[in-house]
């Protein structure tokens, strides 16, 4: 079980000719991207707006639905970790980096930069950027996680399946999923997540970049050199995480990151406007909520301006969580073992888009007061608007130190995560993946983010992704439908005995 396949050896060569093509010909390979990115956003902005809002009415209706009190692995089964330490795991694995790096920024850009629709600066892009910032990242974005993770848990836990994403559709085609057909789908789902930690790595030592340089003098704020560096340290880390098992590393860091997101979440309540990022909070979440319908199918067919914003956010994003679910979405499901399907569903749907929202009320109300304040902030690096942020604050150079901090820590679990994922999905979905394999993504994806920062084809390598989303959006589907005909058929043996 934990030798590695056929899939190891296929999806190492494409990732190499991909890197090698983006650090060879990094103009070249950013302009093919760019336009199949465009083409694609352009073309089947309808198809991503309608199957993510088939997957959130999906994950909804087994929330409720009597089939929910099935459990993911046998009737006696328990859970392996307790519920605060599971949700830190699939919270720190899912888009805890991404927090940290748009927490402050997104909000200020549909606020002061580039509004849905309203006038730059206006009370109305006030109310606007925070009810699109929580539309990006809450239900919609968990359920896409969600329905790749519950089909994995589901056959591999209760059905005995191994944890592969070719195994989830064997209910629909059978044997030939053990064929070549379900090498290509297992293929997909590791290139996708190589790819993704990858780009992660890369911007993330952006990030901790742009923070150390502004907590130190001496540290340019854009070297390559050193984000070489902090790539080295954190693979060094991450790896060593990962040697001491999923039980061990990945759960005292994701522990720890939860501990210091709240440290932060609270400092910025308190120094930060209270009162209004509280305000805000309430009017926002309302504000989602009648609108939600409304924003899950808003295409913009006849205003060409506001269809550009919905390509440029909200496809993206749909087309960015489609492409990273095979990684967080079998990563969930590994830590997932023994909790009922409603559990489940409430763990992995609701509680982080809560707590998402709290965290971008306080980061983005702070920001767009900061600018309100008469501090501009537009000029500034995605990477750098946080920490221009906190140095408008009492106590900022604490806030930017906890920052580097979580930064780091998220860091560090979702490249963990990423080699233990890889190594699962490579080695035929064994729980247990060989160190000596994950030792090999864990350098892997660290050498494809150096070489790609120093060529300057990380942005394009991102595109490449989202361009791979498209067709495991159509595998997704297939394990949607593939699911509900296993656990219907299962739900009705289990009345018929009764």
């Amino acid at each position: 079980m934990k030798k590695v396949t056929n899939v190891f050896w296929i999806a190492i060569v494409l990732i190499a000719l991909a890197v090698g093509y983006g650090a060879l010909a990094p103009e070249h390979f950013a302009e093919v991207t760019g336009n199949m990115e465009s083409f694609l956003t352009t073309s089947f902005g309808w198809y991503y707006l309608l199957i993510v809002s088939v997957m959130v009415i999906f994950c909804l209706y087994f929330l409720v639905s009597p089939m929910g009190q099935i459990k993911l692995g046998k009737d006696t089964d328990k859970p392996e970790y307790s519920f605060a330490t599971w949700i830190a795991m699939l919270f720190s694995a899912g888009m805890g980096i991404g927090l940290v790096f748009w927490g402050a920024a997104e909000p200020l850009s549909h606020f002061a930069i580039d509004p849905a629709t309203a006038e730059p600066g206006s009370q109305e892009a006030f109310r606007e950027s925070m009810r699109f910032t929580f539309f990006h990242w809450g239900i919609h974005a968990w359920a896409i996680y969600a329905v790749v993770a519950l089909s994995l848990a589901y056959f591999q836990f209760r059905k005995g399946e191994p944890g592969l994403i070719s195994s989830t559709l064997r209910p629909l085609f059978g044997d030939r999923m053990r064929g070549p057909w379900g090498v290509l789908v297992d293929v997909i789902a590791v290139f996708a997540t190589a790819v993704g930690v990858a780009t992660t790595l890369g911007f993330g030592a952006i990030q901790i970049n742009g923070g150390l340089a502004y907590l130190f003098d001496g540290i340019p704020g854009d070297s390559l050199i050193t984000q070489i560096i902090i790539i080295a340290v954190v693979t060094v880390l991450f790896m060593i995480s990962s040697w001491s098992g999923i039980s061990k590393g990945i759960k005292y860091l994701s522990n720890t990151n939860m501990i210091l997101a709240v440290a932060l979440l609270i400092l910025v309540i308190i120094l930060g406007p209270t009162l209004l990022i509280f305000n805000m909070f309430t009017d926002s979440l309302g504000s989602y909520f009648q609108n939600l319908i409304n924003m899950s199918f808003r295409a913009a067919p006849i205003n060409g301006e506001n269809r550009s914003w919905i390509d440029g956010w909200t496809i993206f994003y749909w087309a960015w969580w489609i492409s990273w679910s095979p990684f967080v979405g079998i990563f969930i499901a590994r830590v997932s073992k023994g909790r009922t399907i409603r559990e489940f569903l409430f763990g992995v749907l609701l509680i982080p888009t809560f707590i998402s929202f709290i965290w971008f009320a306080a980061f983005g109300t702070t920001a767009i007061d900061v600018q309100s304040s008469g501090v501009d902030l537009t000029g500034l690096l995605t990477e750098e608007t946080l920490f221009a942020v906190f140095n408008e604050l009492p106590l900022g150079m604490l806030l930017s130190i906890v920052a580097v901090l979580l930064i780091s820590t998220f860091f560090i679990t979702s490249a963990d995560s990423a080699t233990f994922v890889l190594g699962m999905q490579t080695s035929n979905g064994s729980l247990d993946p060989a160190n000596a394999v994950k030792l090999t993504w864990g350098i892997a994806q660290s050498t494809i983010a150096v070489i790609l920062l120093f060529a300057g084809g990380l942005g394009s390598l991102q595109t490449a992704l989202i361009i791979a989303a498209f067709p495991f959006s159509f595998i997704m589907l297939l394990m949607m439908a593939s699911f509900y005909k296993s656990l219907t058929l299962e739900y009705k043996a289990i009345k018929r005995k009764r």
